[in-house]
């Protein structure tokens, strides 16, 4: 399978951060192929004649795992969970094994039949949904392998909760890739979030108390099984969804259950809910009617956030107001997938603009992303800025969430953070004008280029998990010597953002960041190849009489 140029990137930067830690987490967005990355992540350590254990916490990932892994890689990938038992062949362990966590410490004393595995046959750990990889559980399988001192363990989520960054840092010691949300829209990748917000008079978060850096459960489902919250909720999905399918998250049982009982009052037989509990036969047959458009809104507690694919997704209702930035974008996600006709094609486009067309012109334009709003009090709920403005100053995201929720029709997201960031940044610059004898100058910066103006790359936010990083060695050097940027005065995360992509352009055969800074003065912005660089350098070189 052909990777796109973003997995490439990420495995590229998966090797690069082995060859100085033994553990890396790869950060990609819902949709784009986390599974993909892992498989040919396997692939290139089995050449190498490793093994790999692959790890995640429910039976859909499991099972999809085992078989995109195949698909993939043509390798045999074996289950361990439940009735599913790994069979060695001829003495041998498969060259894949996929299980669960829970099956792992399963037992009284926590063993569970993770000590069926000798860690000795394992080189390599994949945690699949990284983000809960700082549970105990996981702490314990990960530490269980790393008794052979030459595994290696490699991480894959989403798009984490900042809260969460800090402890993810002391289980992964590098972030190898980090792929924003935004980005990927940009990119032609995933489609445009559009962002409404319903305001209803009747809810009111500001006396729910926080539990765990979320709103407390218990709060949640007093407000959110109200009667005339209910139907707020309901009456608007009805009108705004149209004839679009819908996933509706809410927070409780009770929620979802008379919620689709009030949906189906509207659309009679249109609805279904569905939780943890649901019989798994029933949960198959509800979500295949809701794939094939029997059911138009499928209403869900916690099950839809992970491991659930469906491109036909047009409209994601929020009944369940979050605290957690990881949350909404698991929730957020289920709908930012391309239209089937064109998710298949988008690959063997070249540019991103043409990818953006085609998705434009799909049966599947955006998604929309419906929240509900009322008295917030203290709280700060998280909308679809806070999960596409990874690198947008949070000025920007709290203004673009206060226009959005005045509208109170559907915005699209992707053009109102660029238009608030620009408004923003031409106010900096005038502010910044009129304070004389100041100059606006990087610090960080040994040379007169600057990397991130060159290469049209936005400087990421500091992260949790970066916060007490420091450069390797060769890190260091590559900065100074190849970059021109003082690996002293610069934030980890903002290097390492360089890095990646300097390693990217060499593996590609890109222009060098000199050449680049030269024909970029002279009008050129494309990507160019280096033997293209050079050449069209020396060429003006000899017409304009100047040195290269």
């Amino acid at each position: 399978m052909k990777l796109r140029d973003y997995q490439e990137a990420a495995a590229g930067g998966i090797f690069r951060a082995w060859e100085d830690n033994t553990s890396a987490l790869a950060v990609l967005p819902t949709g784009l192929g986390k599974t993909v990355l892992f498989a040919e992540v396997i692939r290139r350590m089995h050449e190498n004649g490793v093994r790999a254990m692959v790890l995640a916490h429910r039976e859909e990932l499991i099972t999809q795992a085992a078989d995109k892994i195949h698909r993939v890689t043509g390798l045999e990938a074996q289950i361990e969970m439940g009735e599913y038992h790994v069979s060695p062949m001829f003495g041998e362990m498969p060259p894949v094994v996929v299980s669960t966590v829970q099956t792992h410490c399963a037992g009284g004393d926590g063993g569970g039949r993770m000590s069926k595995f000798d860690p000795q046959d394992f080189g390599l750990v994949v945690i699949d949904e990284a983000h809960h990889a700082t549970a105990r559980t996981y702490r314990r399988c990960i530490d269980w392998y790393r008794q052979n001192p030459n595994c290696k363990v490699l991480g894959v989520t989403a798009t984490p909760d900042r809260a969460d960054e800090a402890a993810l840092g002391a289980v992964f010691e590098s972030v190898a890739y980090e792929y924003g949300v935004l980005d990927a829209i940009n990119n032609g990748w995933l489609v445009p979030i559009e962002q409404q917000m319903v305001t209803v008079g009747s809810l009111d978060f500001s006396n729910i108390r926080t539990t765990a850096g979320d709103l407390n459960q218990g709060d949640l489902a007093e407000v959110m099984e109200d009667e005339r919250n209910l139907q707020g909720v309901a009456v608007p999905t009805v009108e705004i969804c149209g004839d679009r399918r819908a996933i509706v998250f809410a927070a409780t049982v009770e929620q979802a259950e008379r919620l689709a009982e009030i949906l189906n009052r509207y659309k009679p037989d249109r609805a279904a809910w569905l939780c943890g509990k649901t019989d798994k036969d029933e949960r198959r047959r509800m979500l295949a009617d809701f794939k094939a458009g029997h059911l138009q809104f499928v209403v869900n507690v916690g099950v839809l956030t992970e491991g659930f694919d469906d491109a036909g997704v047009e409209v994601v209702v929020m009944a369940r107001p979050t605290k957690s930035r990881a949350l909404y974008a698991q929730m957020a996600g289920r709908g930012t997938r391309p239209a089937e006709e064109v998710a298949g094609k988008l690959g063997d486009i070249p540019t991103a603009q043409e990818r953006c067309a085609m998705i434009r012109s799909s049966s599947k334009p955006s998604c929309l992303i419906v929240d509900f709003t009322g008295k917030a009090g203290r709280h700060k709920l998280c909308c679809t800025a806070d999960i596409l403005g990874g690198n947008i100053d949070d000025d920007v995201v709290a203004e673009v969430t206060r226009r959005v929720r005045e509208n109170g029709k559907p915005v699209d997201m992707t053009e109102e953070l660029a238009k608030v960031k620009a408004e923003v940044e031409e106010r900096k610059k005038r502010e910044a004008a009129s304070r004389a004898g100041l100059q606006a100058r990087a610090q960080f910066l040994v040379t007169k280029i600057d990397p991130f103006n060159e290469w049209d790359i936005t400087p990421v936010q500091e992260r949790g998990w970066d916060r007490h990083r420091h450069f390797t060695p060769k890190q260091a050097q590559v900065l100074l010597e190849r970059i021109g940027v003082n690996p002293e005065k610069i934030p980890y995360g903002q290097g390492k953002q360089l890095l990646d992509e300097y390693f990217r352009r060499v593996q590609g055969g890109y222009a060098s960041l000199k050449q680049a800074s030269l024909l970029k003065k002279r009008g050129f912005s494309m990507p160019l190849r280096h033997d293209m660089a050079g050449r069209m350098i020396g060429r003006m070189a000899e017409r304009q009489g100047w040195h290269k």
